[in-house]
Formats: structure tokens, C-alpha cells, sequence
């Protein structure tokens, strides 16, 4: 039993641990709008960054860790145009360019290389090159304006639980208070500099949460202890 315990508590030692941490918190589930915060160390660089979220706010999704939720609060689900909250593993950058110097594995961002939102299809919330035989409902990471031309894809539903959300992105606003479909936005030159300070070596993590959830996060995450945004 003890050796049991001493596992589990290095597991979750292990899962809460995050050299980088992006911190984004929004008002409640409802809004469309929120701050983030970035940290390196338990030490805060940048500036307090102005984000859109899911038109619809936020709701419950599927992370590396499940955070304390009551069962009237929302869940993430396909369509619903709300961004996930919780705790996320940040897996890749992407864009236009067709090779990118950062500390982050990359993705270029061909005419060929979609993200699947279809939910009946054994590739939900993959992205790959568009296969021979075309899923029923899929996303273009090349698209026409620039909402894509650097992003940043964040570990939502890895797993690929059909119908519990898909093709979740940090990317560039449409316009500066554009809320989107279920990701976070921000400028280009926003994004570019997160994009730069983001080091796979340092398990780059996003914690998204509504207000409510600060406490939870300080007492998981003592390191953020002088967040403005957890007060």
C-alpha cells in the first residue's frame, strides 16, 4: 500500500511538472475573452497578453490532468464553440513557413495537411495529409487568411474521444475581439514570441481555466503564487 501511494504521488509529481506554463484565465465559463500569463521556472516573462476564447466561453475538456469540476459547469463538446478549459501538454508549432528554428517539433503547414473534426471517422482529431479517401468534415491548416500562418497545437482530447472536441489551436485573432470556434487567439506578434520562448525540453504546459478554478491552480502550482491573474 505504501509502495502504491509513492507511486501514484511521484505520477502526479511528474504529470504537474512544467518548466513553461502559459496561463490563461478567463472571467467565468461564459465570456469570450481572457488574459494570459507566461511562465518560465516559477518566473513570469512577457507581458499580460489580451486573448479571444470560444465564442461560447469555455468548458471542461480533456487534459493531461482532470481538475476539480462541478457538475453544473460545462463540458467540451464538438461544435459548441467553447475552448477547452483545464490542463494541456502544448505538442507542436505550425505554420506557413516551411521550416521554423525554434526548441519546438514543427509542422509545415502544406495545402495537404488538414485536421479531422469528423466525428464518425477513425482519424478524429489527427492532423495529417489529406489521405486518399477524404474524411466527411476536416479543417485546412493552410488557409486562405492568416489565421494560421504560425499556431501552436494544444493537447486536447489526444486521445481521440469522439464527439469530446478536435482540432484545438492557439493561432493569430481574425480581428483583435474575434472570439473563435474553440481555440485561443492573439496577434502575430504575440503568438511569434511565445512561439520562440516554447522549449519541448522544458514540458511547455497550458492551464486554461475560469476564475473560479484559481485556487485549485495555486495549490497544484505554488510557482505561480504572484499571478496577478489568480488573485
Amino acid at each position: 500500500m505504501i509502495k502504491s501511494i509513492l507511486i501514484l504521488t511521484t505520477l502526479q509529481t511528474f504529470l504537474f511538472c512544467s518548466e513553461q506554463i502559459l496561463l490563461v484565465v478567463a472571467k467565468d465559463f461564459n465570456t469570450s475573452k481572457a488574459s494570459l500569463e507566461c511562465y518560465e521556472d516559477g518566473k513570469r516573462v512577457f507581458d499580460t497578453i489580451e486573448v479571444n476564447i470560444g465564442a461560447n466561453g469555455l468548458g471542461w475538456g480533456l487534459g493531461a490532468i482532470k481538475l476539480s469540476q462541478k457538475e453544473s459547469e460545462p463540458l467540451k463538446k464538438e461544435g459548441d464553440k467553447k475552448a477547452p478549459a483545464g490542463l494541456f501538454r502544448l505538442a507542436e508549432v505550425f505554420g506557413y513557413e516551411r521550416a521554423n528554428n525554434g526548441n519546438m517539433p514543427y509542422l509545415y503547414a502544406s495545402k495537404e495537411l488538414i485536421c479531422v473534426d469528423d466525428v464518425n471517422s477513425s482519424l478524429y482529431n489527427q492532423i495529417i495529409h489529406m489521405p486518399s479517401e477524404k474524411p466527411q468534415s476536416f479543417e485546412l491548416m493552410r488557409r486562405d487568411d492568416n489565421q494560421y500562418e504560425l499556431g501552436i497545437t494544444v493537447g486536447h482530447n489526444s486521445s481521440g474521444v469522439r464527439g469530446s472536441g478536435s482540432c484545438i489551436f492557439m493561432h493569430i485573432s481574425k480581428s483583435p475581439d474575434a472570439p473563435t470556434l474553440g481555440c485561443t487567439s492573439m496577434r502575430l506578434d504575440e503568438i511569434k514570441k511565445i512561439a520562440s520562448w516554447l522549449d519541448k525540453s522544458k514540458n511547455p504546459t497550458l492551464i486554461q481555466i475560469p476564475k473560479s478554478s484559481s485556487g485549485e491552480i495555486l495549490r497544484r502550482y505554488p510557482e505561480l503564487k504572484n499571478s496577478e491573474l489568480l488573485r
